[in-house]
């Protein structure tokens, strides 16, 4: 009987009587109470910056060692306040009336107010002048002195800019950092000028003041640009002209929803929000809800040629997605959970951040693009409508083709695509993993990098920003001859209790609760890699002389952080592991495809990591990977790999079911392949938009994911798995009773 016939019986019919108009009120109720919920969490996601934490120092656990030195080090301050220090270099020939000129100007700065790079007074939101000095940000009572190199042909000052008032909001809604780093640098520029000197601003402040300037475009041209490319996609995609708004739609109001509760989060200190986070949020958020989007919309689609009735296709499309969107959601939001148990607070702050945009989007994909669908009707498919009783065009394509290839000869497939990801995967040893300096962050050059460069020319890498060792005040000598005696160590002074002034007497050196505070400087950058290297060293001669002798600043930090990065990666990769093989055997019912599942993607990722290395090292010259590198890349590329593998096996165990197993497969590689290759090429164009952004770290992990999800998407879905499970046959679905059937069931 043709469906044709079948549709004109009765029976057939029922539904849509039954239906009626309610699932269309029913739409429409949905769509206003998703329009309330995006006019309150819309303008809460537009302020996420304002809640951003980017100071990596407070990334650590309080028992790290570099911590215990941070909290010990504010005694030693006549204010008790956390340091930016901003190192202001002028290079050119220095005569002592010069200095004694600079440290007037020095003197006088903290009376300069907020301007921007081109010297106009800073303003509130309302147009008026927010009547805020560079003092107000600046440690009280500090003293600024400038000092010449050694050859007296450049002078540097450090400028002690306090954390806690450099890290808030200002009235326009900008961070203050970044505007109170801008001032100082105009004005060292502008006094540099009358003395004929070349002027940088660089030192940890000025940095962090770029990487906060780097992270402030997250919210327009991030966000943007990943806009515009999901629309041309979509637009490529579905070959409408208005079908595409719709998906993209949902996504942006899966966002707003994910930005809104995270920013109440992160506002009352629930969980913690940096730059990075926000940036990998949007572009999550955006690829993941547009990928279930269209596996709802390419299933709906197939509904509308078997279903007089849009209510009764959307009914059916929904149940045959649900389950491989929840479960596929599921698993990327247990992965980004895993790193809560991460020791590193910007690692577990990830993990609620991503885990909010997974479940935002799934919840806003089941709920809100099913109800604009069916309120908009068929001819939002235009011009190509799909008709009840017409030809599917699916069936026939090129997926179809490659199905009937990978039927024909798996196992030449199956070996071929596993040798090219062995081969790629070699390459994996290769990475450099092990953390990069401040200024190899930046893919572009800006002032606080060069500066930070031309300072190792006049002085110690290290100046500004010394070494600090907490030593008992009767193991001072020993420890200060310790420290000199270790190659790389240029100079050792213990702190005074009160400022050096030229011509004035030395201060006695400070003793609190029965300590010193020794300062090491390096002759390498502080935040440099053998800076970092220099640590063990130095507190095993340390801990040598008293085991109570304590090693911090900031070389000290990103050595820790490194070491964090490290363990949080060997404990939460197996967690992550365990996790997606129960939930990939308990949806498939299956234990042996669930292992053959997670064996494909873990090969694929290990591929993807061979190829990001030869990309990074030989094409873009990055200095190395970030030390969290392998485990964000992980996390995303894992978790959201096995995404297309549920797509693909949950259709194929569907088909299965009804024609066998090989029959099922050919047919799973059919309907799913357009779609799943759509959805992989969305969420490989939102990841390489991360690219924009001027730092390495983002654009490493977004060209890793982007590449890691079109090799999944083409070759391991695609070729390898479908080949596989060709050869396998029904014994892939062990134990469960599918494992013995090969026939249709009757």
């Amino acid at each position: 009987m043709s469906k044709k016939s079948q549709s004109s019986d009765p029976a057939a019919l029922a539904p849509k009587k039954v239906h009626g108009r309610k699932p269309l009120w029913f739409a429409v109720i949905a769509i206003v109470v998703w329009m309330g919920i995006s006019s309150v969490a819309g303008p809460l996601f537009g302020q996420l910056s304002t809640v951003q934490k980017n100071d990596n120092s407070k990334f650590l656990p309080d028992k790290a060692e570099s911590q215990i030195v941070s909290a010990q080090a504010l005694k030693f301050q006549k204010s008790a306040t956390d340091e930016f220090p901003a190192l202001a270099l002028f290079i050119g020939k220095v005569t002592p009336a010069q200095i004694a000129s600079a440290n007037v100007f020095f003197q006088g700065i903290g009376a300069k107010p907020l301007v921007d790079a081109k010297g106009v007074t800073l303003k509130d939101s309302s147009g008026k002048d927010m009547g805020l000095t560079i003092s107000t940000f600046l440690t009280p009572g500090s003293q600024i002195i400038s000092f010449p190199s050694a050859k007296s042909d450049a002078l540097l000052a450090s400028i002690p800019i306090a954390g806690k008032e450099a890290t808030t909001t200002l009235s326009n809604k900008k961070p203050a950092l970044p505007a109170v780093v801008t001032a100082l640098r105009y004005y060292t520029q502008q006094f540099a000028a009358t003395q004929g000197w070349e002027s940088h601003l660089t030192g940890i402040g000025a940095i962090f003041a770029d990487l906060f300037g780097a992270f402030g475009s997250i919210d327009s041209s991030l966000l943007l640009t990943t806009g515009l490319v999901v629309a041309l996609i979509l637009i490529v995609v579905y070959r409408s002209p208005v079908l595409w708004i719709l998906p993209l739609f949902s996504a942006i109001t899966a966002l707003s929803l994910a930005g809104g509760v995270i920013y109440e989060l992160a506002k009352h200190n629930v969980i913690d929000l940096d730059g990075q986070s926000q940036g990998i949020l949007s572009v999550l958020v955006l690829g993941a809800a547009t990928d279930y989007a269209l596996l709802l919309i390419a299933r709906y689609r197939e509904e509308l040629h078997l279903e007089e009735s849009r209510f009764v296709a959307m009914k059916k499309a929904w149940r045959g997605v649900v389950e491989p969107i929840i479960a596929s959601g599921s698993t990327v939001t247990l992965g980004l959970l895993v790193l809560l148990v991460a020791s590193l607070k910007n690692s577990r702050g990830l993990g609620p951040v991503g885990a909010i945009g997974i479940v935002a989007s799934m919840f806003t994909i089941l709920t809100f693009l099913p109800a604009l669908l069916v309120l908009f009707g068929r001819w939002i498919f235009w011009p190509r409508i799909p008709h009840f009783d017409s030809e599917d065009e699916k069936l026939s394509g090129v997926w179809a083709k490659v199905a009937r290839a990978t039927a024909a000869k798996p196992r030449k497939y199956w070996i071929a695509s596993a040798t090219l990801l062995v081969i790629l995967a070699g390459f994996a040893s290769t990475l450099h993993a092990n953390g990069i300096s401040s200024v190899d962050q930046f893919t572009k050059k800006t002032d606080s990098v060069v500066g930070q460069a031309k300072l190792a020319d006049y002085f110690s890498g290290g100046q500004g920003s010394p070494t600090q060792v907490l030593v008992p005040q009767n193991k001072v000598a020993e420890a200060t001859s310790a420290l000199q005696a270790i190659k790389g160590v240029t100079s050792v002074v213990p702190t005074l209790d009160g400022p050096v002034i030229p011509g004035g007497p030395v201060p006695s050196v400070k003793i609190v609760d029965g300590k010193v505070l020794l300062n090491a400087t390096l002759i390498y950058a502080a935040d440099s890699l053998p800076a970092r290297k220099m640590i063990p060293g130095i507190r095993s001669a340390m801990h040598a002389i008293d085991p109570s002798i304590a090693t911090g600043g900031t070389s000290a930090v990103y050595a820790d952080i490194d070491a964090a990065s490290t363990r949080d990666r060997n404990i939460i990769i197996p967690i992550i592991l365990l996790l997606i093989a129960i939930i990939l055997g308990l949806l498939l019912r299956s234990i042996l495809s669930s292992i053959l599942l997670l064996i494909t993607v873990v090969l694929s990722f290990l591929a993807t990591l061979g190829v990001g290395s030869l990309v990074f090292h030989h094409i873009f010259h990055f200095a190395g990977e970030d030390s969290s590198y392998p485990l964000f890349s992980f996390v995303f590329l894992v978790a959201l790999g096995i995404d297309y593998n549920i797509f693909l096996m949950t259709r194929i165990r569907e088909e299965s079911i009804k024609l066998g197993t090989r029959a099922g497969v050919t047919k799973g590689v059919t309907v799913t392949g357009g779609v799943i290759t759509s959805a992989g090429i969305v969420l490989a164009a939102t990841f390489t938009v991360l690219g924009i952004l001027p730092l390495v770290a983002l654009a490493e992990i977004g060209f890793t994911v982007g590449f890691g999800v079109l090799l999944d998407t083409l070759i391991v879905r695609s070729i390898l798995v479908p080949a596989l499970v060709h050869e396998i046959g029904p014994k892939i679905w062990w134990p469960s009773a599918l494992a013995k059937e090969e026939s249709p069931k009757n």
